[in-house]
């Protein structure tokens, strides 16, 4: 990757650990954590949950999610792409941190899922699940590293489908019971909606410094009326396949009990909420989308 030069761009002291953990965007955290809890639900229902094996594919999750927070904020930050960001602090952007600081941050979260998911791949000889890990640490690095990242090409939210939806909550499952039934692939289905609908909101919320700065995410393909639609059917067709899953697994209609925490972000972004008054509008994204989370695999389980 062509990186410009940065040697103004170097801070004058090493970032503060609340800087790091603001860099890291807890916000963004229940989209590792709802997957791993939904495929877990899937196990416990199947009879076959292992507790351990859980919480290793929690923190691999979690690991690979603070990565590419933690590498997407190096990408955008030596490109530029950060110096008018609108959203919370990014470590590179801001001068908190270095390049080579952010870089050997999110380098790190990566190897340290990688060991942990190593181990899980150990557990149950399904070494094929190794491709799985590569593909999965491949894509948080493309999505904005290298010569041509996929996340300026309006590819991202369909990565965040496919990896914090399909894969995770499978695969979840799947180390779980050493077999995968069809509901973990149907129950991955709305997780990876809400996942995406992070980032939607999030790209909403960017769209006006995004565009002149060359980075063509999904929003700026669709324009700001479209991607509003798009972030209200993210949030409300969850609640729909919950309850279409009912006959099949009764009280996964537990999770249209959400639905009162979709109403006020779904509102706001209908309204034409933009800028700063996204940041509020991700936060409740989040808190929706652990809600839902927790209902739904409570569902699930029973």
């Amino acid at each position: 990757m062509e990186r410009p030069d940065t040697s103004e761009r170097k801070p004058a002291a090493m970032a503060t650990p609340s800087q790091w953990i603001a860099g890291a965007r807890p916000r963004t955290l229940p989209a590792a954590v709802v997957p791993v809890a939904v495929g877990t639900g899937v196990a416990l229902a199947y009879g076959g949950a292992v507790w351990w094996r859980a919480l290793l594919a929690l923190f691999v999750a979690l690991a690979l999610q603070v990565g590419v927070n933690y590498a997407n904020d190096y990408s955008d930050g030596v490109r530029g792409t950060d110096d008018e960001r609108v959203g919370p602090m990014r470590l590179v952007g801001s001068r908190a941190a270095s390049p080579r600081q952010v870089l050997a941050a999110a380098l790190g979260c990566f190897l340290a899922a990688a060991a942990a998911g190593l181990v899980l791949v150990v557990a149950t000889g399904a070494w094929w699940l190794l491709l799985v890990g590569a593909a999965s640490i491949a894509a948080a690095w493309f999505y904005t590293g290298g010569s041509r990242p996929y996340g300026y090409r309006a590819l991202g939210e369909i990565s965040v489908f496919v990896f914090f939806g399909l894969v995770a909550v499978a695969g979840t499952t799947f180390v779980q019971l050493e077999r995968l039934p069809w509901p973990a692939l149907a129950a991955a289905v709305p997780v990876g909606l809400l996942s995406c609908a992070m980032l939607v909101v999030n790209n909403l919320r960017d769209i006006v410094t995004d565009g002149p700065a060359g980075k063509r995410t999904m929003a700026v393909v669709l324009g700001d009326a479209r991607t509003r639609t798009l972030y209200a059917l993210c949030l409300l067709l969850p609640l729909v396949i919950s309850l279409a899953l009912a006959p099949w697994h009764p009280f996964a209609a537990l999770g249209v009990l959400a639905a009162p925490l979709a109403i006020g972000p779904v509102r706001a972004v209908r309204a034409g909420a933009a800028g700063p008054a996204l940041i509020a509008t991700l936060q409740q994204t989040g808190r929706f989308q652990l809600v839902f989370g927790v209902l739904f695999t409570l569902g699930l389980a029973l």
